[in-house]
């Protein structure tokens, strides 16, 4: 790695991603409303989110693999870093995160419950988070670059 955040600024999005886990695993026993349902349980109504989760999941792999190298779990630039504006990002900045999304939105509509829509708003937030870090990193070293990649693509949906 060239350039890599420092640990309490990582700690800014990890955290979310862990008080996200805790509300899926112990949620609905400290804060028994959690599990009541919002949206009905037809059966169309999961299976539209089974398919929702599914192509979330199917395109943050597929962003994953076209970042290939340059990704990293953690805000940092590696040797040699270029700027990728193909494939998915070509319409969006942050498109791992976008499958990522889409597929917690999948799994709110499947299931149903508030516990779900807490998860997906608090997993946003940490990745609002990182990706303002993120591209101030990619800001500062790809500069005027950067700055029309972001004028002609959209943070988490596609800028057409």
């Amino acid at each position: 790695m060239r350039k890599r955040e420092p640990l309490l600024q990582r700690l800014s999005y990890v955290l979310p991603l862990l008080a996200a886990l805790a509300v899926v695993y112990w949620g609905d026993t400290q804060f028994p409303f959690l599990a009541r349902r919002m949206i009905p349980g037809a059966r169309w109504i999961a299976g539209t989110g089974i398919a929702l989760t599914a192509a979330g999941i199917g395109f943050a792999i597929w962003a994953r693999y076209h970042i290939g190298r340059y990704w990293s779990g953690s805000v940092s630039l590696r040797e040699g870093h270029q700027l990728v504006r193909s494939g998915p990002y070509a319409r969006i900045r942050h498109p791992i995160y976008t499958g990522i999304l889409t597929g917690l939105a999948g799994t709110f509509v499947a299931l149903g419950t508030y516990r779900e829509l807490v998860v997906f708003l608090i997993i946003w937030a940490g990745f609002v988070m990182k990706s303002c870090r993120e591209e101030a990193l990619l800001s500062g070293e790809f500069g005027a670059a950067f700055d029309e990649h972001r004028r002609q693509t959209g943070f988490f949906l596609p800028r057409f």
